[in-house]
């Protein structure tokens, strides 16, 4: 053997023996035994070909049967289990044998080598021989007996030449062993290495996270009356939980579909996984549990796991859960960052939390979840007179809400609005459960999930989820906002203009495309950049303010900025317009504990009334847009709108708004009303008073020019005389207007006193009475909600059409004058009683070609579209004060 082969034979033996820290006792052993193998030439020979062979083996043969049939024909090696400290029996053992055989001029000897083969998992050791004769045969080392009874090999005389060694391995001894040599200890040696490396590995790091996909159980065992269970799952290590599923009712094969993560600090401490039914009486029903023994697993290797539930000294079975755990060493500085996230999460309440992120001016949340439950289809009937009592709970993470119960009714009606924030490290499925309101304990009635991964960000979608078990469908409105960040979609700063998705905009809503898709009117982007002067909501003179903005139902926010009276959202939004005459609601709120905020102003916008592509400041007013509020909002507004289809959506109903503000009786308003009405009447009144003095002959003149006129028009008179009375008064009033705005400017700010949102005196006095006089009270006043309502209906019904011809919004007055025109041309050509035939074929069959068609009068559904005089008092612009904002920010 060569310098450099015995070299590799140490140190490979050397670097073995410090892997199992047995560095000093190990090297010095090996050391003088190798290179005392070396002092006669035929013990390095024999040497030479035992090392030969073993290297042959361990770098050609990386199978376990290749392996195991490769050591027989290896001469000098005996392969045993290897063990960490060498046994003083042999120790001992084999002194003696030395002793008791040992000749003058003998070198006799045991040495052994492990080698640890790391692509097969087999510890091998190599024993040269002792320096023996050639007919003496050592009692310890009786080669037929030893080694047959311990599944070893032979080991060849040191004296033997290498013609000795075909002859050992061909003899009938080694064959013998060749048979009754088990593969049992090979597994097991297998098996004892792999688990040592594996402890080694876990060892090597201090933290762990454990990433776990709850997917499903299967065979649950009974706890309910009804023959199934409601079960959820509990993760915990030692007494403490760390996670918590939802609760799967009425089912005993449930499917969770939760990923959460774990974090682990010793890897050989097992995680308990128990499940139980849920009840709502003191406590819930074990139904078993489990242990995860995460030192069998290997690093960033998931791992499918059946888990079957027990009890301890009951045997019975009790179904298993599926899931798939991926355990992920993780560095120190990891362990520090996720302590002072995670840890102060699970530590600290909401309310600690938010007043942290107060305290670092940022949001802890990374988005909110904005729903409005909108109304339940069919439920199921749970009480004895076929009806229901429903309501519905929400959870998303550690996020509820419970809304209010629906008296008698299987097909409910709730418009509520909520919001549930969404966290990094929470699950990102919304559990929607409904339940049946009872005096004792609530009947549960359905549930559905909706998994928020796959929903579009910043956008509103109409959600009609139906039920488990066809138990009925729940309606509800979703917008996922509030995100924060450079990278989100939203951001302002990162937002550039795309020229060619411009100029495909501007096609898509062509007049080319007119009749396509009529539903999709137009779009609208709006730029949110910040706000100046706002209202200290705090006590240290700051808020915590943010930005949301409504176009009917569709509802989108900004993130929060911390402990600020000028905040800088720069957020760009978009909405897809469904009516172009809606109006854009921007409101501003300070962000409080327990999710509620203070409204701090709003300003409200009409589609129409806006300046395209002009980033202007707006001076926000109060709640109900009649006063001045503290501070304003700079925005930034374009919007693209095919005409054709707005003037087709003008005449047909407008889109519902879900949420309003709750009508109240207020002696005030109802005032106001009367007020509104009274200048209706007095109007037609003044047309009437003015006919009856023309027929008693006041005034000479008038009597005579009146009388005429009928006589003309009478004995003239055709169809298409109408409109043109009507586009005749119509450009009566656009001179009239044109010449006001040339030579008058109209004050922009109107303040109205109105009275607050204080509820009235009668109601806060009525809680001290008794319920029948409480009752009769109340009736009295849905009855003066009545008629303050309709009264409210009538005088904007006339407002709407004094405002129609008035041109307040010149855009419906033109399509009113482009109607009329057509109208004069069709009367003028087509005989009346053909337009009042074909005006009730349509009518009569309209439901016969639209069977899902609203019924509408179009004429009404016009007028809805123009503003009342209170609604132009509400889109009234105030001025903002800019120069003191600015000197506000510098200071």
């Amino acid at each position: 053997m060569s310098s450099s082969e015995e070299d590799n034979v140490l140190s490979s033996a050397t670097a073995i023996m410090m892997r199992h820290d047995h560095k000093d006792k190990w090297y010095k052993k090996v050391s003088s035994h190798v290179k005392g193998a070396f002092t006669n030439r035929r013990r390095m020979k024999r040497f030479t070909k035992s090392t030969e062979n073993l290297s042959k083996i361990l770098t050609t043969n990386t199978r376990r049967r290749d392996l195991t049939g490769s050591l027989l024909s290896l001469p000098g090696l005996r392969k045993t289990e290897w063990s960490d400290t060498e046994s003083s029996s042999d120790v001992d053992s084999l002194r003696e044998c030395g002793s008791g055989h040992r000749t003058s001029g003998d070198s006799r000897y045991s040495d052994r080598i492990t080698e640890h083969d790391s692509v097969s998992q087999v510890d091998i050791q190599v024993t040269p021989a002792a320096d023996l004769g050639a007919h003496h045969v050592d009692p310890c080392f009786d080669t037929h007996h030893h080694h047959c009874s311990s599944h070893s090999l032979c080991v060849p005389h040191d004296d033997s030449d290498a013609s000795d060694i075909s002859d050992v391995e061909n003899s009938s001894r080694c064959g013998s062993l060749c048979d009754t040599m088990s593969m049992s200890s090979v597994d097991s040696l297998l098996q004892d290495t792999s688990i040592r490396q594996r402890k080694h590995e876990l060892m090597q790091h201090s933290f762990f996270h454990l990433d776990v996909w709850l997917k499903e159980g299967k065979d649950l065992v009974i706890r309910d009356s009804s023959g199934t269970s409601d079960p959820y799952v509990k993760f915990k290590i030692g007494s403490k939980q760390f996670y918590k599923s939802r609760t799967v009712y009425k089912n005993l094969n449930p499917k969770w579909d939760e990923k959460f993560t774990i974090p682990i600090e010793d890897a050989f401490k097992p995680v308990s996984v128990k499940c139980y039914d849920y009840d709502r009486g003191v406590s819930d029903d074990r139904m078993g549990s489990a242990e995860i023994d995460l030192s069998t697993f290997d690093l960033n290797t998931p791992t499918e796991l059946k888990l079957e539930l027990k009890e301890k000294k009951d045997e019975e079975y009790m179904g298993y859960i599926l899931l798939q755990c991926t355990l992920i060493p993780k560095s120190g500085e990891e362990k520090e960052q996720f302590h002072q996230t995670r840890g102060s999460t699970l530590k600290k309440s909401a309310g600690s939390l938010e007043s942290q992120a107060r305290k670092l001016k940022m949001q802890i949340w990374s988005g909110i979840v904005n729903i409005v439950l909108v109304e339940g289809q069919n439920l199921m009937a749970m009480d004895d007179n076929g009806l229901s009592d429903p309501y519905v709970k929400f959870r998303l993470g550690q996020e509820k809400y419970k809304s209010k119960h629906k008296f008698k009714t299987l097909n409910p009606r709730w418009l509520e609005q909520f919001s549930l924030r969404i966290f990094d490290d929470q699950s990102r499925t919304l559990d929607i459960s409904v339940y049946d309101h009872d005096l004792r304990s609530d009947d549960f009635m359905g549930r559905a999930t909706i998994d928020l991964s796959g929903i579009e960000k910043e956008k509103t979608h109409t959600i009609v989820k139906e039920l488990e078990d066809g138990a009925g469908t729940i309606k509800l409105l979703l917008t996922i906002s509030g995100t924060q960040g450079a990278e989100t979609i939203t951001d302002l700063i990162n937002y550039t203009t795309n020229t060619k998705e411009r100029d495909d905009l501007y096609r898509s809503y062509g007049v080319v495309n007119s009749f396509k898709n009529l539903k999709d009117i137009g779009w609208l982007q709006v730029k949110v950049i910040k706000a100046q002067g706002l209202m200290a909501a705090d006590i240290g003179g700051k808020s915590d303010p943010f930005c949301v903005l409504e176009l009917v139902n569709a509802r989108l926010q900004t993130q929060t900025e911390y402990k600020t009276l000028n905040p800088d959202w720069n957020k760009v939004f978009t909405f897809n317009v469904k009516d172009i005459h809606s109006v854009l609601e921007v409101t501003v709120y300070d962000e409080d504990r327990d999710k509620k905020s203070e409204f701090l102003g709003k300003v409200a916008i009409p589609i129409l009334l806006m300046k395209r592509g002009i980033r202007r400041w707006y001076a926000l007013k109060d709640k109900k847009l009649m006063g001045r509020a503290k501070g304003a909002v700079l925005l930034e507004m374009d919007f693209v709108y095919n005409p054709v289809k707005a003037a087709i959506r003008t005449v047909n109903p407008r889109e519902e708004k879900y949420m309003q503000p709750e009508p109240k009786f207020k002696i005030s308003l109802m005032k106001r009303n009367i007020n509104r009405v009274t200048q209706i009447v007095s109007s037609v009144m003044e047309v009437g008073k003015f006919l009856q003095s023309c027929f008693e002959w006041e005034s000479k003149a008038r009597s005579i020019t009146a009388f005429t006129v009928f006589l003309i028009i009478t004995w003239f008179f055709e169809p298409y005389m109408l409109p043109v009375t009507l586009l005749i008064l119509f450009l009566k009033n656009y001179l009239i207007k044109s010449a006001k705005e040339a030579f008058s400017v109209e004050s922009k700010e109107e303040v109205v006193n109105v009275d607050d949102d204080d509820d009235d005196e009668e109601d806060e006095a009525s809680k001290d009475e008794k319920k029948s006089v409480r009752e009769k009270f109340q009736a009295a006043q849905e009855v003066c909600l009545q008629v303050q309502q309709g009264m409210d209906m009538v005088a904007s019904l006339g407002e709407r059409v004094k405002n129609t011809f008035n041109w307040t919004v010149p855009w419906l007055s033109m399509l009113a004058v482009i109607v009329l025109t057509i109208g004069v041309l069709v009367l003028y050509h087509i005989p009346i009683r053909v337009l009042i035939l074909l005006w009730g074929i349509n009518k009569f069959t309209k439901k016969l070609r639209a069977p899902n068609a609203i019924p509408n009068n179009e004429l009404l559904d016009f007028l809805s579209r123009v503003p009342s005089d209170s609604e132009l008092i509400q889109f009234r612009e105030f001025t903002p004060d800019v120069a003191n904002l600015g000197k506000k920010k510098r200071a």
